[in-house]
């Protein structure tokens, strides 16, 4: 619920501040996040595990490996795949990858470690976690250009036509608990993947001539059906692994949600910026953020029931 009410400040909040200058959309993160690291302070210490060394192999190659990548989709979107600068970013992603994983496997005391990377329910999870945010991220990116620059939209007036989608997602996601306790995990996780993949093709089908409140209603199902699905992913996977692992899988996750938001943004970015492809490049966007979504859903049946919530 804390989330979905940022969703809902942020694109309001971006809209006003842009009237004085867009570089404030970002230095009003500094405040905010020093409020909340306040606040964190504040927070009664959580038990504490036995003192490890720092991976620092592990934590350094995985944060090359992200960057770097993500700097590639960015980049392949005006240069194309085969551009020296994309080739250039993708080297030290996948060496940087590989680091990971081999320091995973054979470290002395790895951030992550190669069994939970091995285990079904982690892999399922992370890429149901992606795809995810590839569709709601990736939609509010997409669906911000489009309302502004087809539908004729002010900044200002943007941000409040997300705000139907973001209050029922606020409202979907304390049910998402007593959905997992009566018909088990696995149900809202993959009724909140097919909803969103719905909406996404809905938005994916409306012309621009349409009216305004077709494409904000079309968003609805797609911030909802992620709101569905996330406690239920998390309660699921939480499930599967050992206690003293709690942390590193949730870590993992969040790690592969916020992976897919920045792909998705760089990748859907360099769709639509190609030159007279602004309207294919957003359907495109749309549908490859659909799949995607469509992909794990069908992946999801995999996952083990949970056995408690």
């Amino acid at each position: 619920m804390g989330g979905s009410a940022g969703s809902a400040a942020g694109p309001v909040a971006g809209g006003l501040l842009s009237q004085a200058d867009g570089r404030l959309i970002f230095l009003v993160n500094v405040p905010v996040g020093l409020v909340a690291a306040l606040l964190a302070a504040r927070a009664r210490r959580s038990p504490r595990a036995a003192k490890a060394p720092f991976d620092w192999t592990g934590q350094v190659s995985a944060a090359l490996a992200m960057g770097a990548l993500t700097l590639a989709a960015i980049e392949a979107g005006s240069a194309g795949l085969t551009a020296w600068r994309v080739l250039a970013a993708l080297a030290p992603a996948v060496v940087s990858a590989g680091m990971f994983v081999a320091s995973q496997a054979r470290g002395r005391s790895p951030v992550v470690g190669s069994a939970l990377l091995r285990e079904r329910t982690m892999v399922l999870s992370s890429a149901i976690g992606f795809a995810l945010n590839v569709g709601f991220y990736g939609m509010i990116f997409l669906l911000s250009l489009y309302l502004q620059q087809a539908g004729g939209m002010s900044p200002l007036a943007t941000g409040p036509a997300f705000v139907p989608m973001t209050l029922l997602t606020a409202a979907v996601s304390p049910t998402a608990a007593s959905l997992a306790a009566r018909f088990g995990a696995r149900m809202p996780v993959i009724t909140g993947q097919a909803a969103m993949a719905v909406g996404l093709v809905v938005l994916a089908l409306v012309p621009a001539t349409a009216p305004t409140w077709l494409p904000v209603a079309a968003m609805i199902p797609v911030g909802a059906g992620g709101s569905l699905a996330v406690p239920a992913l998390t309660s699921l996977l939480l499930d599967h692994v050992a206690p003293e692992k709690a942390g590193t899988a949730t870590g993992v996750l969040n790690t592969a949600r916020q992976m897919g938001g920045a792909l998705a943004v760089a990748v859907f970015g360099g769709l639509i910026a190609r030159p007279g492809h602004r309207e294919t490049g957003l359907d495109t966007a749309l549908c490859l953020a659909a799949a995607t979504v469509v992909i794990t859903t069908a992946a999801s049946f995999l996952l083990r029931p949970a056995t408690r919530v």
